[in-house]
C-alpha cells in the first residue's frame, strides 16, 4: 500500500530530505512526518555570511534560523545537517539579482533561488543522501493524476506559493513532496501543529524580506555589489521633456509613483506621474500618466512548462505577473522560432521586466517564464 507520500513503502522505511528553513512552516513539515514514523532527514542551507546573517531577524537561512531547525531535529530525534551553499547562493542569486536592477529590471530572487539553489543543487543532496523523496513547507499542491504528477494552487488561496514555484520542472516534481499544500488556514493548522508539539518556532513570525536584504534596502545591496549603480541622470516625460533628475535607475521600479522628486506644473492638470519606463544605456527614468503602464502583451524567456505542448492556436489561460494578484485571463503563445507571449484579454498595469508570468489553468500550474518586456497593442494600434 502507498504511503501518505504516495510510495510503496511503510514510512518507517521511507527517508524523507526536508529543507528545514527554520521557520514555523518547514519546521511543522519536518515534525508531521517524524510523527508518522517517515525517517526524517532535515538539511538547513547556509546561504549567506553566517555573522551578518545573526544581526538580520526575520530572514530565511539567518544565524538564528539556523539554530531552531538544529534545536528541533535534536528535540525529535532525527538527523539534521547544515550544508554551505554560499557561493552556489552568491553566482546563481545574489550577482543575478544585482545585475538584473543595473538592467532596469525588477528582480523576484526567491524565485531564482528555488530554481537553483534549493530546487537544483538541494534536490541533487537529497538525492545522494539517498532520499525517497524530498519534502518543503511550501504551500501548494502535488496532485497526482492518471496522466501524470501536477502542480496546483494551494488550497488555502490567501497562503498560496505557486508563483514563486513556476520553475520547477516535470523530473523535480516527481521527488518533490509539500504536506503543507493542503492546509485549510495557516494560522489556525500549522501553528496549532508547532504548539502541540512544542516546536521552539511555534510563535516565529513569518518572514517578510528577502534574505540577504537588510532592512528591505535593495538599493543598498546593489550599490555594494556593484559601485557606482546609483549614478544620476534625467527623468523623461513621454511628451520628451526632461522633468528632473532621478537618483539611480534602481531606486525605481515600474508603476512608482512616490519618490520621483518632480514638482508640479508638468502637465496642465498636474496630473500624477508614474514611472513606465526605463533606458539602462542612457540611464533615463521614463514618466508618464497611469494609464501609460497598461500593457496587452508580456513578453517571456527561460520558459518553463508542466505540459506537453503548446498548440500552435494558442492556450486559453490566466496568469499572474505578481504573486498577490488574482490571476488574469489571456492567451498563451508560441512564435514560430520558439519564444511565447501571453496576451491579456483585459490590459494589466504596472509590468516590469525582471518579474515572473506565470500560467494557470484553473488551479493546475502550467509554468511560466521571466519577463523580458511588454507592451500595449492598442496603444500602437
Amino acid at each position: 500500500m502507498m504511503n501518505s507520500l504516495g510510495i510503496n513503502k511503510a514510512p518507517e522505511d521511507t527517508r524523507v530530505v526536508v529543507a528545514m528553513s527554520g521557520g514555523v512552516d518547514s519546521s511543522v513539515t519536518a515534525a508531521l512526518l517524524h510523527e508518522e514514523g517517515y525517517e526524517v532527514v532535515g538539511i538547513t542551507l547556509q546561504l549567506y555570511d553566517h555573522g551578518a546573517a545573526i544581526e538580520k531577524k526575520g530572514a530565511c537561512c539567518a544565524g538564528q534560523d539556523i539554530y531552531d531547525a538544529k534545536r528541533i531535529a535534536e528535540k525529535l530525534g532525527f538527523e539534521h545537517y547544515v550544508l554551505n551553499y554560499e557561493s552556489n547562493f552568491r553566482e546563481s542569486v545574489i550577482e543575478d539579482f544585482a545585475d538584473s536592477y543595473l538592467r532596469g529590471e525588477t528582480p523576484i530572487p526567491c524565485v531564482r533561488c528555488n530554481q537553483t539553489v534549493k530546487f537544483k543543487d538541494l534536490l541533487q543532496t537529497a538525492r545522494d543522501l539517498g532520499a525517497d523523496c524530498m519534502a518543503t513547507g511550501h504551500y501548494i499542491r502535488r496532485v497526482v493524476t492518471p496522466t501524470g504528477v501536477e502542480l496546483h494552487r494551494a488550497t488555502d488561496v490567501g497562503k498560496d506559493q505557486s508563483y514563486f514555484l513556476f520553475a520547477t520542472t516535470q523530473e523535480q516534481l516527481e521527488f518533490l513532496r509539500f504536506p503543507l499544500g493542503d492546509v485549510a488556514s495557516k494560522d489556525d493548522v500549522t501553528r496549532h501543529h508547532a504548539e502541540r508539539l512544542e516546536l521552539c518556532v511555534a510563535g516565529k513570525p513569518d518572514s517578510q524580506d528577502i534574505c540577504f536584504v537588510p532592512n528591505g534596502s535593495y538599493a543598498t545591496v546593489v550599490e555594494k555589489l556593484r559601485p557606482g549603480a546609483s549614478a544620476p541622470g534625467p527623468i523623461v516625460h513621454l511628451d520628451g521633456r526632461m522633468v528632473g533628475e532621478h537618483k539611480g535607475i534602481i531606486h525605481y521600479t515600474i508603476g512608482q509613483r512616490r519618490g520621483l522628486g518632480v514638482g508640479g506644473g508638468v502637465t496642465d492638470n498636474n496630473e500624477p506621474l508614474y514611472v513606465v519606463g526605463m533606458n539602462a544605456d542612457s540611464n533615463e527614468l521614463l514618466v508618464g500618466p497611469y494609464e501609460a503602464l497598461a500593457r496587452d502583451i508580456i513578453h517571456i524567456t527561460e520558459a518553463n512548462w508542466l505540459v506537453k505542448d503548446i498548440p500552435a492556436s494558442g492556450l486559453e489561460i490566466d496568469i499572474k505577473v505578481r504573486s498577490n494578484q488574482s490571476p488574469a485571463p489571456a492567451r498563451l503563445m508560441k512564435t514560430p522560432d520558439g519564444a511565447f507571449y501571453a496576451r491579456l484579454n483585459d490590459p494589466q498595469f504596472g509590468i516590469s521586466a525582471g518579474q515572473a508570468c506565470v500560467c494557470y489553468t484553473g488551479d493546475r500550474v502550467i509554468g511560466g517564464g521571466w519577463i523580458t518586456g511588454a507592451e500595449n497593442t492598442k496603444l500602437a494600434a
